[in-house]
């Protein structure tokens, strides 16, 4: 299985699959006013686990990219075809046996099985 990773809007083909149970770290880029008003542009990386991965090989794909920041549950649904993200980098890869993590949602206590990224 060959996968796509998107830089700078380019598909790159990996040995990977963007799917659920993957840690990953999506690259943004992220545009901001200074105090003089000038639009200042950098990256800004967030970095969870896949808890779904909808509408798969279409353009309008997206994933939902899942971390508990100081205690809150953050979720972020990204579009795989969005100009903004500048790369998607796998960190780990969890075994998991269905196609949607929502149950880590409600407090799941157990911690998912981890498999070594090749």
């Amino acid at each position: 299985m060959l996968n796509l990773v998107y830089i700078s809007n380019y598909m790159v083909e990996t040995k990977m699959e963007i799917k659920p149970g993957l840690t990953v770290r999506v690259y943004q880029k992220i545009k901001e006013l200074n105090s003089k008003g000038e639009e200042k542009e950098r990256i800004q990386y967030f970095e969870g686990l896949i808890i779904a991965r909808k509408h798969n090989k279409e353009i309008g794909s997206t994933i939902t990219v899942r971390k508990v920041s100081e205690g809150v549950g953050v979720e972020k649904i990204f579009p795989l075809n969005l100009p903004t993200i500048t790369k998607i980098e796998i960190k780990k890869e969890a075994k998991v046996r269905q196609a949607k993590l929502y149950y880590l949602r409600s407090g799941y206590k157990k911690r998912l099985k981890e498999k070594t990224v090749k």
